[in-house]
């Protein structure tokens, strides 16, 4: 990993770069293609945060965040929170540190509207990323959204 690392919002110019990343073949069944990630943030556009990650000019990522959501879905608004909606590293890019990269950058932006905590979901079992975010400190709250599980890291320092 290179020290010029970033992300950017994804826009008509570097659209055929984000929709063009793709995760290993293996794991294709953990995480939705980039392409439906950016239909759902043009249908949710208070909400969805999608940017492509890049290593200087070249693409590694593509994660999207999501802010301020009734995690629940009961209309009540009792439990608002905000977290990471999707991460997809580049096959051929993963072990470099982008992943890393991505939820930092998504805890700072957390941090920098207010929040104190990150949410994020995850397909279980041996293939899937839970020892990458249980290693970064996320917590298993106990609860599950849809098959996933749902896992939660305190935003009270840097990672």
């Amino acid at each position: 990993m290179t020290m010029t690392l970033r992300l950017e919002t994804v826009t008509a110019a570097n659209f055929d770069l984000a929709i063009g990343l793709k995760v290993r073949p293996d794991q294709e069944h953990l995480v939705a293609p980039v392409m439906k990630s950016l239909a759902e943030a043009y249908v949710y556009p208070g909400i969805a945060w999608p940017r492509l990650i890049l290593d200087g000019e070249r693409p590694v990522g593509f994660l999207m965040a999501f802010f301020d959501i009734d995690f629940a879905g009961d209309g009540k608004g009792a439990d608002i929170r905000s977290g990471l909606w999707r991460l997809n590293i580049a096959a051929g890019e993963q072990g470099r540190g982008y992943g890393r990269f991505a939820v930092e950058s998504v805890a700072d932006e957390i941090r920098r509207r207010g929040g104190t905590r990150l949410t994020t979901t995850w397909h279980p079992g041996k293939d899937g990323p839970e020892g990458f975010y249980l290693g970064l400190g996320f917590r298993l709250t106990g609860e599950t959204s849809g098959d996933q599980k749902v896992g939660e890291l305190e935003l009270g320092s840097a990672l």
